[in-house]
């Protein structure tokens, strides 16, 4: 992807003597095998700010629902507080048409987790300058791998050696044949996650930034429009298959 510059990449540009001193930790990148720089924090950081806006976000609404008595009155305007009522009543209504509604529950803290950080990570492509973690492979893959990691995880833990003999397929005979496929399907699904999200979010990042630099005024609008329904659909498909993933690998045979 061409190179872009935010403010942070201003910002890190004063200290990245330091930067590249300590850039030999990440080692080489995957599809060049070229070393790290002082670039390669530009992801990592503009990742931690999304994680501090979340922070700062569920801690005024958690303040704003502490007295339950007042909490119990939906507000009459958009606020915080409603906003994130409505956009995690949402996911937690999809985790549960996907799973029964007490798997939803027990798993939602990933759910509503991915959803957030997806869906402002995004947002930041509609602010010129903002830096954008999610066009980034390395953080699209991490978020992957969380997710690849987590089914994996629970699905052993709630059906033990049923897990693994449930890739091998109905019938014996036809394990040689169904277990491979069905392990390299597996280990597919962090890859299709990452670089779906990658690709859709850096593409849009980068049609808005040529019309940005063509003309800044009234002509970008179309295209922030349709940034917007982007971000959307980038957030729902990705929680979509989230909630996919988890709920195929907690189904137990009875509920087939």
């Amino acid at each position: 992807m061409p190179e872009h510059a935010s403010w942070l990449t201003f910002l890190l540009a004063h200290i990245k003597e330091t930067l590249n001193h300590n850039a030999h930790a990440f080692g080489a990148t995957l599809n060049s095998k070229t070393p790290a720089n002082w670039m390669s924090f530009e992801p990592i950081t503009a990742s931690l700010l999304v994680g501090l806006l979340l922070v700062a976000f569920g801690l005024s609404v958690r303040r704003q629902v502490a007295n339950v008595d007042q909490a119990v009155v939906p507000e009459s305007r958009l606020s915080l507080r409603t906003f994130f009522e409505a956009f995690l009543g949402y996911f937690y209504d999809l985790a549960k048409s996907v799973m029964d509604a007490e798997r939803a529950k027990q798993h939602f803290p990933l759910i509503a987790t991915s959803a957030c950080f997806i869906f402002f990570g995004n947002l930041l492509s509609l602010i010129p300058g903002m830096p954008i973690p999610t066009t980034n492979l390395n953080i699209t893959l991490g978020c992957g791998l969380v997710v690849f990691v987590y089914f994996n995880v629970v699905g052993l833990k709630a059906q033990g050696w049923g897990y693994i003999k449930h890739l091998a397929g109905p019938a014996w005979y036809l394990a040689w044949l169904i277990f491979p496929l069905e392990v390299i399907s597996m280990c597919v699904r962090p890859i299709t996650l990452a670089v779906r999200l990658m690709l859709n979010m850096a593409v849009d990042h980068l049609i808005l930034a040529i019309f940005l630099g063509l003309v800044a005024v009234l002509v970008p609008l179309p295209v922030m429009v349709l940034g917007v329904l982007v971000i959307a659909v980038q957030t729902l498909v990705f929680t979509l298959l989230t909630c996919i993933y988890v709920g195929l690998a907690t189904e137990h045979e009875e509920h087939h």
